[in-house]
């Protein structure tokens, strides 16, 4: 994939995640076992949309960034990113956490890693 279609699908991606956890979080969050049982949880969903929000918009704006250092240090980051996602996720995982779908979590993780290390070799 060229910078502009992976930088795209981060950013459709994130952005699907971070409208999901803000408009239906207790829609959502049931589904890989975790429940929202009171307004707390609730806001720690809508505030983890604004951090999702935001690497959708950096991605978006970025979608056209041509090779090079700059575009070689973003997918660092991303790839930094979706690291962490994977440590994250998988603890919740093996810990009882996440259950259901939640195995889903590390797995995107994961794949959104490799993209990201892929697509930084390339550049």
């Amino acid at each position: 994939m060229n910078n502009t279609q992976i930088l795209t699908l981060h950013a459709v991606i994130y952005a699907l995640f971070a409208s999901a956890l803000f408009f239906i979080p207790t829609q959502i969050w049931p589904i890989y076992g975790v429940e929202i049982n009171d307004q707390y949880a609730l806001f720690l969903s809508q505030h983890t949309s604004i951090f999702l929000a935001g690497i959708a918009a950096i991605c978006f704006l970025l979608k056209d960034i041509d090779k090079g250092t700059l575009a070689k240090k973003l997918f660092i980051a991303l790839f930094i990113t979706n690291l962490i996602g994977v440590v994250i996720t998988l603890k919740a995982a093996f810990t009882g956490i996440l259950v259901g779908l939640g195995w889903s979590d590390p797995v995107f993780f994961m794949f959104m890693a490799v993209l990201s290390v892929r697509q930084m070799m390339k550049q």
